[in-house]
This record gives structure tokens, C-alpha cells and sequence, in this order.
């Protein structure tokens, strides 16, 4: 069986018209209705490294070592993962887009294709091989919060966009703002830059090349887009698609503290309120007031661009494949490394409050033996693609995986309780010590911080916006203590943490 698997970044799990948000996704309900899709899967972090290292390799960050952003993963570990199984078992496996395994802003050179100071060692003919894949063709970080780096950094889509000496012409358009003003909206903008010189567009193109060329043969292409991630600057017509009037905006758009932990006042203020601590009262990043709802709007109508420029892409993907004859015998998955706040408690982009619309993404998954417009109602991850790409492709996993494969609950034969998701900022780059360990059921989500003890939890059931937390309330005791146990049956294989949390240590 080939298998395309694609991902978006920073998508939430519920931005898909299939969900009731007003965001157009044609191509993605098609494939929902055309297949199966997760109702409940969760990311195992919720920034992007650790995040897309448990994609590839079926483990949790803290045990492939990627606890945060910052960490490149090892190449041995990397190579324990889903592409070079499927490599060895003779598929052709391809990567496009973004990957970030590993850092671009080194201090030193790491020897990485995507390190600043180590990309000039990697030629004009080199595409791979790179993590297990045999082929790649890499886009570098992949947001417009700058120019793409100009060659010999940036890697493929760098050559190419600066490669007829038209760049500067280029990024002169990207900068360029076509309006409406977005009320001074945080990294927020109407991008001059046209669509054909677009890195989704880029991807989708040499995602097509890339199957045009291998489809006699088995292959494997993962296809990475580095949109819906900030900055929110959707190029035309795409931009123009969702109209500012038209959002729909969160329901739960105050930012309130007072009953919530206390590294949640530490992230936005710098202000403990736990007392007593030192470590507690330091500052983790500057404080941002939430977003008004005239900027909120400006900002939710390009994230919804940027999406359903993916999801054009995904139909021109579909296309080929049925073109080619290959439908009968491709699967086709889709999801994404990690949510996005999007406004939700006064918040954007993303952080240490484990909300849905952060830890939640979508999931979906289409071809043979895949049940039509089935909706699997059970809490699963994205720790579960590798094993379940495997089964579908007919190969044993090189090394132990904690994810499992989805194709039992695809089948309506297996179910699950939980799933789990961790995040180590550690002390030494933000300066707070912070390790946090969530776990998320259909019905209910506990996280707690290991080294205070403290937490919060929510019962999604009577309260889906995740408004009251009910940690310490003694009403929800068993509850907690239920939640607690799952986090405690986590594989005891986590690379050097000693949990100070008595209840799981």
C-alpha cells in the first residue's frame, strides 16, 4: 500500500468545516466523509521538535529526548522511526517541506541540513538521506516572520525561490501589506506575495512530482506544511476567503488567573501565586494583552486562509492520485504537530496552558479497508501514526514504540481510555523550571506541573471550555485520583526525571 501522509502546523483540531467552524475545507470534509476521523487525538506536545519527533518515531519526548524546542533529535533515534522501516522494507520514502528535527538557530555547527552554520556542507544535489528518508526536499523553519534564508541556507525551497535572482522582488511583495488595516493585530497581515511563490504551494507541487515519479513502485511521502503557524499572513485570493465580519470568534475569550496554576500568572506577568518560591516568581516571557475582537477577526481570517490553502493543496494531491489510478491501494492521513490558541482565554499562539484548542488537533485518515464517515470517539495521538503507517504498510516497527497502531479502533474492534502529552521547558532556557505531564480522556484532562505538584484539570463533559479548573476540588477526588493513575502507567523509560510529585514519583 502507498501512503501520503500530510501535516499542517499549529492546526487546531477543530478548524475544518466538518467541525462547525466557519473555515472552508472542502477537500478535508471530503476526506472525512470518505473516511475515518478522530474525534478526540492529541498531540504529545504542544510545540513543534518534540511534537514532530513522536510523530516519526512512536515515542514520547521525554523518552527520544526531545523534551522541548531547541533539541535536535538524535540521527540514531531518528532512524528507529517509521521511515526507515518502511526505507528498508523497500518503499520509496520521500520528505517535503518542513521538518524540523533538528534546529536552525545553532550556536555552533551541528552538522544538521537544517542547521544555520551546517547548511553550506549540504550541496545543490543533495536531497538526503535524512532521518530514514531516501529522498528530501526541505524548506527551513518555513514562516514568514522573515525573507526565506537566502542560499546556501533554507535548503531546497531557498534554491528555488531565490534561484532565477527574482528574491528581492519576491520578498518586496511578502512584505508589502495589501490590507485592511488589522487594528494593529500581532504578527498580522494581507501578504502581497502570489500564491505560485508560496511554499504551500511549493509543497504541493514537488509533493506531486514526487509521486509522478515513484508511482510504479510502492512509495511513502510525507508532506509537512509550515502554515497555519504565525505569522498570519495569508497571501491572495486565499486572504480574502474568510471575511473579518464573518468569524466566528471563541466563546471563551476572557483571560482569567485567579483559579488557575500558578506557572499560568508566571508565563503572562511574571508573577508567582504560590509564594515562597523564588524559582516560581521569575519572569518566562513578557507579557501580551489578549487580542481585541476587531483584531481577533483580522487574525482568524487569515489562520482560516492559510488552512484552506493547505486543504487546496490536499485536493490537488487527491486528484493525482485517483488520476494515476492509485486510490485502490493508497492511504491517505492527515494531521497536524500541535494546536494554536487562537484567541481562546485571551491567549495566542501557544504555551504551558495545555487548553483543547492547543493540545487537540485533527486527524484523518482515508483508503482501503478505511470505514466512509466513520468517527472514532475514543482519546488517541499523533504518538500513534508511526505504528499505524507501519501496519497499513505491512512492516514490523525497527524498535519499540509506546504509540500503537489505530487500526483496530479504524475497524471498530479496539478502544481506548487515554492519551498523553509532555512538555519539559526546563530551567536552564527559560529560566523556570517547569515539567508538565497532561493526560486527556474523552470526557476529562488533568495536567500537573511534576516539580510543584500543582495542577489543573477540567471536566470537559459539563465544561468544554475548560473555564473552571477543579484540581483541588474535593467533589472531583476521584476523578483526579483515576486521572492520576494514567499518568502513572506511563512506560518508565523517561531519559533522567525523577518526578518530585509524590503521587507518581
Amino acid at each position: 500500500m502507498n501512503i501520503i501522509f500530510i501535516t499542517s502546523d499549529q492546526h487546531r483540531g477543530d478548524c475544518y468545516g466538518f467541525e462547525g467552524r466557519r473555515v472552508s475545507t472542502p477537500h478535508l470534509d471530503d476526506m472525512a466523509r470518505h473516511g475515518t476521523r478522530f474525534a478526540h487525538c492529541v498531540t504529545p506536545s504542544v510545540v513543534c521538535q518534540p511534537a514532530r519527533a513522536s510523530i516519526l518515531t512512536g515515542l514520547l519526548p521525554m523518552t527520544h529526548g526531545v523534551s522541548d524546542n531547541g533539541i535536535d533529535l538524535p540521527a540514531a533515534m531518528g532512524e528507529r522511526g517509521f521511515a526507515a522501516a518502511l526505507s528498508n522494507a523497500g518503499y520509496r520514502t520521500g520528505f517535503i517541506g518542513k521538518a524540523h528535527f533538528a534546529s536552525h538557530l545553532t550556536f555552533a555547527p551541528t552538522g544538521s541540513p537544517e542547521c544555520r552554520h551546517s547548511q553550506a556542507n549540504f550541496g545543490a544535489d543533495w536531497n538526503g538521506p535524512y532521518m530514514g528518508f531516501q529522498h528530501v526536499e526541505l524548506i527551513v523553519e518555513g514562516h514568514n516572520n522573515h525573507p526565506p534564508f537566502e542560499p546556501p541556507a533554507g535548503q531546497h525551497y531557498s534554491r528555488w525561490y531565490y534561484g532565477d535572482g527574482r528574491g528581492a522582488e519576491r520578498n518586496a511583495l511578502y512584505s508589502r501589506d495589501l490590507g485592511p488595516s488589522t487594528g494593529g493585530a500581532w504578527e498580522t497581515h494581507y501578504s502581497a506575495l502570489p500564491l505560485a511563490w508560496h511554499n504551500s504551494t511549493w509543497i504541493g507541487d514537488r509533493t506531486l512530482e514526487f509521486i509522478r515519479r515513484n508511482h510504479d513502485r510502492p512509495f511513502v511521502v510525507w508532506a509537512s506544511f509550515p502554515d497555519p503557524h504565525h505569522p498570519f499572513d495569508c497571501p491572495e485570493p486565499w486572504s480574502r476567503l474568510h471575511a473579518p465580519s464573518d468569524i466566528d470568534l471563541p466563546r471563551a475569550r476572557t483571560r482569567r488567573l485567579d483559579d488557575k496554576p500558578w506557572w499560568h500568572r508566571a508565563y503572562l506577568e511574571g508573577v508567582s501565586t504560590a509564594g515562597g518560591d523564588d524559582l516560581r516568581s521569575l519572569r518566562i516571557r513578557p507579557a501580551n494583552e489578549p487580542p481585541s475582537d476587531v483584531q481577533l477577526r483580522h487574525i482568524i481570517a487569515n489562520y482560516y486562509g492559510m488552512i484552506s490553502l493547505i486543504d487546496h493543496q490536499v485536493g490537488r494531491i487527491e486528484a493525482l492520485v485517483s488520476e494515476l489510478g492509485l486510490a485502490g491501494d493508497t492511504l491517505v492521513v492527515f494531521t497536524s504537530d500541535h494546536g494554536e490558541w487562537l484567541g481562546d482565554h485571551g491567549l495566542l499562539q501557544k504555551g504551558p496552558m495545555l487548553y483543547d484548542g492547543l493540545m487537540r488537533v485533527g486527524m484523518i485518515a482515508k483508503g482501503p479497508g478505511i470505514p466512509a464517515g466513520r468517527v472514532v470517539a475514543d482519546p488517541v495521538s499523533t504518538l500513534d501514526v508511526a505504528a499505524t503507517l507501519l501496519d497499513y504498510g505491512g512492516v514490523p516497527a525497527a524498535a519499540p514504540m509506546h504509540g500503537a497502531t489505530l487500526r483496530g479502533l479504524i475497524e471498530g474492534r479496539d478502544s481506548r481510555e487515554h492519551a498523553l502529552c509532555e512538555w519539559d521547558l526546563g530551567a536552564g532556557r527559560r529560566g523556570v523550571p517547569l515539567l508538565l505531564r497532561a493526560v486527556r480522556t474523552a470526557d476529562a484532562k488533568l495536567t500537573v506541573e511534576m516539580h510543584s505538584g500543582d495542577g489543573e484539570m477540567y471536566d470537559l463533559q459539563a465544561d468544554p471550555l475548560e473555564t473552571r479548573n477543579v484540581f483541588h476540588e474535593p467533589g472531583y477526588a476521584d476523578l483526579r485520583t483515576r486521572l492520576e493513575a494514567m499518568l502513572a502507567a506511563r512506560p518508565d523509560d523517561v531519559y533522567a526525571c525523577k518526578p518530585a510529585y509524590a503521587g507518581l514519583a
